[in-house]
């Protein structure tokens, strides 16, 4: 791809934010099959280097994290060293627009997305929410988390940071959208989504599971927390969130609030960290597992980097 330095801003690019679990992933491919837009999935490292005083990283320092970020390598995106930082990143987004030939590009973004207007002023945001109670039991399958109290703080985080960003925006520049309308009315929900974009609703959006591995819009992915969960599970959950969830226009429990102690929390935090080296061991093997701590404890770099490139090929045969 021949890149045209004069040309290197995205002008009102979408940005679909919110927290992992909650799906980002089954609206991106909706999106994505609209015929006037592009798609670029986990675009966080466009962001994650970025000072929390919005410096910009060192140009040198994020060519060699990149090297080793998996969904970034996975893109095969071009970079080119005669960009500064805020051209690169917009190089990339430009870069998967051509790649597609569609109108508009997006990009789904969960952490630190409050850093996207540091780059990207004119941007629109799509927030999608989605119980934080089935976030939390999403968190403990993907091996994020060892236990419910702390597989529901990614949930949290995304929502705190919704609210600060949200402080800072236009109302005509943002969208908020529920999983459980997009489960159980996919059609009318796109729409919403399709009429703020400022494009048609396109059929083909619910096309996604003839070149996917998702399947349609299921209503029994909604509210699985009732019966996969454990009263004791719920509890500990809205002892942590029990206002956001009311905020955000979820119905509690009804199970009494509960206080989980210091020490309570110290061994939840235990029990959490033991159950994710396990989930580790068991995905890379004892020796590889090892050999991946020790590295990373290190300094010597070509080390880090091989042993990094070994995870992330077995981590790929993982992505759903």
């Amino acid at each position: 791809m021949t890149i045209n330095h004069d040309q290197l801003t995205v002008s009102e690019p979408l940005f679909l934010v919110g927290a992992e679990r909650s799906g980002t992933t089954l609206l991106r491919l909706m999106l994505n099959h609209n015929p006037q837009v592009s798609w670029c999935q986990e675009f966080e490292y466009s962001v994650d280097m970025i000072a929390d005083d919005g410096t910009f990283p060192d140009l040198n320092k994020y060519y060699e994290w990149l090297e080793t970020h998996r969904i970034f390598q996975a893109r095969n995106f071009k970079i080119d060293p005669n960009l500064n930082y805020v051209q690169l990143v917009n190089s990339f987004l430009l870069q998967q627009k051509e790649r597609d030939h569609k109108k508009l590009i997006g990009a789904t973004v969960h952490h630190h997305f409050d850093r996207l207007i540091k780059i990207w002023t004119e941007a629109r945001f799509i927030h999608l929410i989605r119980d934080g109670r089935d976030v939390a039991r999403s968190c403990i399958g993907m091996g994020w988390a060892g236990n419910v109290w702390t597989g529901v703080e990614r949930w949290l985080e995304a929502e705190q940071l919704w609210e600060s960003l949200q402080q800072t925006i236009l109302p005509e520049r943002y969208i908020e959208i529920y999983y459980e309308d997009l489960i159980t009315q996919p059609q009318e929900t796109l729409t919403k989504i399709c009429h703020f974009i400022g494009i048609s609703y396109a059929p083909k959006m619910l096309s996604y599971p003839d070149d996917t591995t998702y399947e349609t819009p299921n209503p029994k992915l909604i509210q699985q927390w009732r019966h996969k969960l454990s009263q004791a599970e719920i509890q500990l959950i809205e002892s942590r969130i029990a206002d956001v969830l009311e905020k955000r226009g979820y119905e509690l429990s009804g199970f009494p609030l509960i206080k989980v102690s210091n020490l309570q929390q110290k061994q939840l935090r235990l029990q959490d960290w033991w159950s994710r080296v396990q989930f580790r061991v068991k995905r890379f093997g004892l020796l590889l597992f090892i050999e991946d701590y020790l590295a990373r404890k290190s300094k010597i770099k070509p080390w880090q980097r091989k042993v990094k490139q070994k995870t992330n090929e077995i981590s790929k045969r993982y992505l759903k």
